[in-house]
This record gives C-alpha cells, sequence and structure tokens, in this order.
C-alpha cells in the first residue's frame, strides 16, 4: 500500500508557504515560539522539503541549510549540513511523516556532496533522531526556551 502523502522539495511559493503554515502551526501556536525569531534569513537559502497528504493538505516540513549558511550550526565544516525545522501537523503524527522528512533531507544533502547531518534536537525528540541514526553530542542548551541538543549523522 502506497503511503497517503507525498513528499517535494518545495521550489514553488505556493509550496513554500505551505511550509511555513506547518511551522507556524506546530512551533508557533503550539511550542509558543515567537513568530519573529521563527522565521530566519535562512530560509531563502535553505532546501525545504515538504510533506503533503493525497487531498494537497500540508502534514510536515523540514530544512537543509548547506554552505556558509550551516556553518555556525555545524562548526564550519563544509561537508556538514544542518537539518531544521521539522514540524508534522498533529494530525499527522505517528505515521511515518517525520521520518519520512529526514531521509528526504538528507538524500538532498547527499544529492550536493555532504558527508553528514547536523541538527539541534528538542530533548524529548532525541529517541526519535537516535533511531533514524544520530548521536548526540555536547551539553545540553536552550532554544526558543525549549531544551535542546546537538545531534549528528554520517551519511
Amino acid at each position: 500500500m502506497s503511503p497517503a502523502y507525498t513528499l517535494r522539495v518545495a521550489e514553488d511559493p505556493v509550496d513554500r508557504e505551505a511550509c511555513f503554515a506547518v511551522r507556524k502551526e506546530v512551533f508557533v501556536a503550539e511550542q509558543g515560539v515567537p513568530e519573529d525569531i521563527e522565521y530566519d534569513a535562512h530560509d531563502a537559502v535553505a532546501v525545504h522539503v515538504l510533506a503533503v497528504r493525497e487531498d494537497g493538505v500540508p502534514l510536515g516540513t523540514g530544512r537543509l541549510l548547506h554552505g556558509a549558511a550551516a556553518a555556525g550550526k555545524t562548526g564550519g565544516d563544509p561537508a556538514v549540513g544542518s537539518l531544521g525545522r521539522l514540524a508534522v501537523s498533529r494530525a499527522a503524527r505517528g505515521l511515518g511523516v517525520g521520518a519520512a522528512l529526514v531521509r528526504a533531507i538528507e538524500d538532498a544533502a547527499r544529492a550536493r556532496g555532504l558527508t553528514a547531518v547536523d541538527l539541534h534536537a528538542q530533548t524529548h525528540a532525541l529517541g526519535f533522531y537516535e533511531r533514524l541514526g544520530y548521536t548526540a553530542y555536547g551539553p545540553e542548551f536552550p532554544d526558543a526556551g525549549i531544551p535542546h541538543r546537538a545531534m549528528r549523522r554520517s551519511l
């Protein structure tokens, strides 16, 4: 049975707005992240991936930073990308959307010649990323008032 959603790189403005809408639902509305820090200059250069239900409803998103945009999050290693802003709508949780988005972002990283992906995981999500092959490193730190840990996976 095929999944009830598809994944694609968000290249047109409509897809990008769908990505931002999911992020607003999850991070701003659910988690209380201030809207003025949820969106940043990296959005213009990031590779955004979008999960969309068969009827066109956006279910989840995530982004990949690479090159200079990723340097501040990856220790400056140009071979390492930064996965971020992974968000899945409440209605789609438990359907495998998050894991599929991570794998699609990793595929985008490989296509750009990257050898690893870093991310900053909310601590409650460490187990999710560990199951996908990520390893935590460094101390816990706050981001938008939410505890996080840095994680990395070699590709």
